[in-house]
């Protein structure tokens, strides 16, 4: 019998990065010179021939092009560089991390003590903390008594932190991120973009 069914071809593995030299399969291609001036369109074997007299490689920059478009270039160098690049920029990124408290309307003194301690530890730490205060039943209608528990949990610490914006309802919770003063600070503004890691560190209230 033979076998049913559509037969399934073999994929060619994804090419990773440019095709360079002999994997370039387009018989012709328009050749950028090392230093970008524009060479014409040329067989694949004619620009190969050039590249292999200047002692570079044949690099594909624009495959979807008709014809694609080629240009010499030192590849080796030329991934070296992409490398530390992206090496460079990876160096900028600051990596924040974002712990989680959660709190409710009747939290008492003790326990606001116990995490404003865990709170200064973390701001110390360059830390941004995301506070949530948990309304349970009949709780929701008397919000003001959550916005007056979060108040006492943060007023002690406003020496050292600001909130990155008023507190909100998220459903049920109320919810406030606070951050290091210093970040709000205009004048030591970067010009990278921060990279936010969330990994929440929840301690939550009794």
């Amino acid at each position: 019998m033979r076998p049913t069914g559509t037969p399934q071809r073999n994929q060619a593995p994804a090419q990773d990065g440019p095709r360079v030299n002999e994997k370039i399969r387009a018989l012709e291609v328009r050749l950028i010179g090392e230093e970008g001036a524009q060479l014409g369109v040329l067989s694949t074997r004619e620009a190969l021939e050039r590249a292999q007299e200047v002692g570079l490689d044949l690099v594909e920059v624009s495959p979807d092009a008709v014809p694609p478009v080629c240009k010499l270039i030192d590849y080796g160098k030329y991934k070296y560089q992409q490398s530390k690049k992206a090496q460079e920029a990876k160096k900028k990124q600051v990596v924040v991390e974002v712990k989680e408290i959660q709190i409710t309307p009747s939290t008492d003194k003790h326990d606001l003590q116990t995490k404003q301690n865990h709170i200064r530890r973390w701001i110390e730490e360059k830390c941004r903390v995301r506070v949530y205060v948990r309304f349970r039943g009949r709780e929701m209608s008397h919000s003001e008594i959550g916005f007056r528990t979060l108040s006492e949990l943060l007023s002690p610490l406003d020496a050292f932190i600001t909130q990155e914006a008023p507190p909100k309802f998220e459903g049920r919770r109320l919810a406030v991120t606070i951050l290091p003063k210093s970040e709000k600070d205009p004048s030591k503004t970067t010009d990278h973009k921060e990279k936010t890691i969330q990994m929440p560190v929840t301690l939550s209230a009794p």
